[in-house]
């Protein structure tokens, strides 16, 4: 038996370019997988400056612009994975989670800390989101 769902890339230039081989998302059948989030501003193609509460609302609002792009959102978030620098920053990127994801059922999370992340962020976020 044979098991087909179709599945289909979600691009957006609200928010920054893929910088590899990848999709920003992809939606296959009723979800959404981001890949990792960088807090880049999509207009200029940069890591935003400040620091990790900067980083973690840049990512969140380029997040925000790919969910939409996909005809969900942030509140439809069943699980994220986050990805932090220096776990140092944990409070103050938690706070800034909190913010964006705090309200009703919370999505089950995993945080690692990887200390060279791409471009020098601070902070990367993927999610699996219902559609």
């Amino acid at each position: 038996m044979s098991f087909q769902v179709k599945k289909s890339e979600i691009a957006t230039q609200r928010a920054p370019k893929a910088i590899g081989p990848y999709s920003q998302a992809v939606s296959a059948g009723s979800f959404v997988f981001t890949s990792g989030v960088l807090p880049v501003n999509p207009e200029t193609g940069k890591i935003v400056e400040g620091g990790i509460v900067e980083h973690t609302r840049q990512v969140f609002e380029n997040l925000k612009a790919i969910l939409e792009e996909a005809g969900t959102s942030l509140s439809n978030v069943v699980k994220t994975t986050v990805f932090i620098a220096s776990m140092k920053d944990f409070a103050a990127m938690n706070e800034v989670y909190a913010s964006y994801l705090g309200d009703g059922v919370k999505p089950s999370r995993s945080t690692v800390e990887i200390p060279n992340l791409a471009l020098g962020a601070l902070v990367e976020i993927e999610m699996i989101v219902l559609r």
